[in-house]
């Protein structure tokens, strides 16, 4: 595959939302074969530890339905279809090529029974209200302009006692830890990229939206923000990644005739 040393791709806070979606679905494109393997080694194998964390926070007690959102190669959908035998998964994402790669782990695992693949944008999520016991996204979020209207559509498609599972990358907050990820993110983790990857200002791109993801904190108003309660703060190696867990209220109970006379 044809190298793009050359290529460069502006910060996160430079461009609009359109012209990040669209540099997204491009990076994606072009490092959809090396994905999984720059997965594994720039994480040393913890990406593989965290999504065992997410998918044991998953709980199944209505539809018995997952939505993986931003499924990308397909390995929390995987995860979790192993771990619990008796769902249904839907892996979502908007990028073709990642999905394809997806598929092939799919029919490898012989889960293809189990876990279908849509190619839909995470604005607009073609699934009726009420249709998962749990949503969740995997190192999707980061690349999604407007959070906010994303969380509301994973929190939507829930149903109500339901959970919205976010498990994302982030800068850490103690400046020991701060110091040497900013090492490992702007000189370690690009001479990896240049090594192994078809496109490594792809992983210039992955620095720069890391260290400007909000924090644990405001992320976790912005669930609140979606209409989820009782967020979940799970700080994951040293806070470079966290696991957030969102609930869905119960429906209110409805209101008898005294109560719509004095309102």
């Amino acid at each position: 595959m044809e190298k793009h040393e050359s290529r460069r791709y502006p910060s996160v806070k430079a461009v609009s939302d359109a012209d990040r979606i669209n540099m997204v679905k491009e990076i994606f494109a072009t490092i959809t074969g090396k994905y999984d393997f720059l997965n594994r080694l720039l994480s040393l194998r913890q990406d593989v530890a965290w999504r065992r964390r997410a998918v044991g926070a998953m709980r199944f007690f209505k539809t018995r339905r997952l939505l993986d959102m931003a499924t990308g190669t397909g390995d929390l959908a995987i995860e979790a279809a192993l771990a619990h035998p008796g769902i249904q998964v839907i892996g979502m994402d908007f990028v073709g090529e990642m999905m394809g790669e997806a598929r092939k782990k799919i029919d490898c695992k012989k889960l293809s029974g189990r876990i279908s693949l849509v190619q839909a944008d995470a604005l607009r999520i073609p699934a009726a209200d009420n249709s998962f016991d749990v949503s969740a996204i995997a190192f999707g979020i980061r690349n999604i302009p407007e959070r906010l209207a994303a969380l509301k559509e994973m929190t939507r498609v829930v149903v109500p006692g339901g959970r919205v599972l976010v498990l994302e990358m982030t800068f850490p907050r103690r400046l020991f830890f701060q110091k040497i990820y900013d090492v490992y993110l702007n000189r370690l983790l690009p001479r990896l990229a240049r090594a192994f990857s078809p496109n490594p200002a792809a992983y210039e791109y992955l620095a720069d939206s890391i260290m400007n993801f909000p924090t644990a904190p405001q992320f976790a108003r912005l669930m609140e923000q979606a209409g989820l309660t009782g967020i979940e703060m799970h700080p994951l190696t040293f806070g470079i990644t966290y696991l957030h867990v969102g609930h869905k209220p119960q429906m209110p109970s409805r209101p008898d005739r005294e109560d719509h006379k004095r309102g």
